[in-house]
């Protein structure tokens, strides 16, 4: 028996990296999983793995409307929805000076306006779960230490992951009262698709060596350690960074 049987968890950026590894370790502990993103060949691979009931979403995340549709998609799919994870994400470490403002805004559409729709669509469905048996519903969004401090470089990803954080302390205080947990996950370095060679301001994680960087599994083990608490138990923030990462 898993923590989470018989219930369905939405997982945004579910293609590749944390997202993915999140997926895998969500239907470990049982749960029937939804994956949304926009690379339809990964998801389907991952949706055979895991088998059982997994459904296939195909949506870009930065058209709000799209995001609203795909977790619509979902419950109706599904019946219902006791766990979403938003992870999808984008944004570099560059200098603002000389960069692409269609950059900034990619970053924004993703980091914060789809997630802020998928949250939107996901709201009455949460609170419907959260009435069930399990006693909760679970809405996580998956952040970065980067909205915790301010860099030199990479104002707007910081900017976005900023107000993630403040956008999840004002939800969480909102839907406490209807037993629907918001928390918030904030990986420090972490191998992903994002640049990881050392391009411009980025680090070459290669040269970081095994303390120094984290793995996509690691940030799904605090997803569901944060899911799978008590219902009596709500976890707002988990900081999460490599033993080397000052």
């Amino acid at each position: 028996m898993g923590a989470l049987d018989g219930t369905v968890a939405a997982v945004t950026g579910a293609s590749s990296g944390i997202g993915e590894a999140t997926a895998r370790a969500l239907a470990a502990e049982g749960a029937t999983l939804a994956l949304l993103a926009r690379r339809v060949d990964r998801l389907e691979a991952l949706a055979a793995d895991l088998g059982g009931d997994t459904s296939v979403h195909a949506v870009d995340l930065s058209d709000p409307e799209a995001a609203v549709a795909a977790v619509g998609e979902v419950v109706e799919r599904h019946g219902r929805l006791d766990v979403l994870v938003n992870n999808a994400g984008y944004g570099s470490l560059a200098p603002a000076r000389g960069s692409d403002l269609a950059d900034w805004r990619a970053t924004t559409a993703i980091n914060l306006d789809g997630l802020l729709a998928a949250s939107h669509a996901a709201l009455e469905p949460l609170v419907a779960a959260a009435s069930g048996p399990r006693g909760v519903a679970d809405l996580v969004n998956v952040s970065s230490d980067a909205g915790r401090r301010v860099m030199a470089v990479g104002a707007v990803y910081s900017a976005t992951k900023h107000a993630v954080g403040a956008f999840s302390g004002s939800l969480r205080q909102e839907l406490a009262p209807v037993h629907v947990r918001v928390g918030v996950v904030e990986p420090g370095i972490t191998r992903t698709e994002l640049p990881d060679k050392g391009d411009g301001d980025t680090p070459d994680l290669d040269a970081l060596g095994e303390l120094g960087v984290l793995e996509a599994s690691d940030i799904a083990d605090a997803v569901v350690w944060m899911v799978t608490r008590p219902a009596r138990v709500a976890v707002d923030e988990m900081l999460v960074r490599p033993t080397e990462q000052r």
